[in-house]
């Protein structure tokens, strides 16, 4: 165990968390939300610090990021927890292992030992993914610190709910995040995760306004967040903010809690896409369909063909200084 970053202790051994919007007000001997934030006797440990459940090197693509060096491979940890509760996850088994099967369980990996791991896979990058990063936002934050000195770029892809605390403690060494957007209302955020939307929107602001690298992605699922009405709504949001991120609209295939529901027809995901370009946004893309159109990368101005991807895989990349070789139009990302 290692004693957690930004808490606060209270009277009666009572602590406040502060790592994400939960805030949990945790008595001596309990867990917070997350399940592996325990509270020891006035002192709130990590459970998970450097007990790491899953690591590989992936392309960054997977994460996905397309606008954030592409083509490159991202050295991918996490630990077991998070502070949602989604029906619908597709890591339930590492993710929901705190709570679902009352287990902390993880390799004992140090910063040093995941740099080395990502130096040695000539990774671009090391991302902090699969389950959410700021539950293990201790092996995060000294990872990223000594990736950064080394180099490597940190990406999170992340439910988007830590504080504003929480981002400013790892600014300035988190150079990209995909924040996964569930949907546009209160009510499916309740429901279906547990949470509450308006954090999120603000994290995606935040991390716009700091200059970290963003991209989002939402999952669509058939009949809870897939109507064209919340599909404006959202789209609209990330074009106020800017109209260069990136947006990722993936297929849902019933999985975990969630499995009274259809896998989501690819027409969907298509109207989404154009539902996206006609809201003002520059770049849509389709996730789970490979060999989409949705999934190339196009310049805004002139529509010349400037990524072709097929799944994961970059096939043809002909941005030149983060510009279209055709028309000379900067193109928003991080490209060298």
């Amino acid at each position: 165990m290692k004693e957690a970053c930004l808490y606060q202790k209270l009277e009666d051994e009572k602590v406040r968390c502060l790592l994400c919007n939960h805030r949990c007000l945790i008595k001596s001997g309990d867990r917070g939300i997350c399940g592996v934030r325990e509270n020891c006797s006035g002192k709130l440990q990590s459970l998970v610090y450097g007990k790491i459940i899953a690591g590989h090197c992936d392309p960054i693509e997977k994460k996905p990021l397309f606008h954030f060096l592409p083509g490159t491979r991202s050295y991918s940890i996490a630990t077991v927890g998070c502070n949602f509760r989604c029906v619908f996850c597709q890591n339930a088994d590492i993710s929901q292992m705190p709570t679902d099967q009352k287990r902390v369980m993880g390799e004992d990996m140090s910063p040093e030992r995941i740099v080395k791991l990502a130096l040695n896979t000539r990774s671009a990058s090391i991302s902090y993914t699969y389950t959410e990063p700021t539950v293990y936002f201790e092996t995060a934050l000294e990872t990223a610190r000594l990736a950064a000195s080394k180099g490597i770029k940190n990406v999170f892809v992340s439910n988007g709910y830590m504080t504003r605390e929480c981002l400013q403690e790892i600014y300035p060494d988190l150079h990209a995040a995909n924040v996964d957007l569930k949907a546009f209302s209160e009510e499916f955020y309740r429901e279906r995760c547990g949470a509450k939307l308006k954090p999120v929107l603000k994290t995606i602001a935040a991390m716009k306004d700091m200059g970290i690298w963003l991209e989002v992605t939402t999952l669509l699922i058939p009949g809870l967040n897939d109507s064209i009405e919340e599909l404006k709504g959202l789209a609209r949001f990330l074009a106020d903010i800017d109209p260069g991120i990136p947006w990722h609209i993936s297929r849902f295939h019933p999985t975990y809690r969630l499995t009274d529901r259809p896998s989501t027809p690819v027409e969907t995901i298509r109207r989404a896409r154009d539902l996206g370009y006609e809201t003002g946004l520059l770049y849509v893309y389709t996730g789970n369909i490979p060999g989409d159109e949705g999934e190339n990368t196009f310049c805004h101005s002139c529509r010349e063909p400037l990524i072709s991807r097929i799944g994961f895989d970059v096939r043809r990349n002909s941005i030149r200084e983060n510009q279209c070789p055709k028309c000379s139009t900067k193109i928003p990302g991080i490209w060298d």
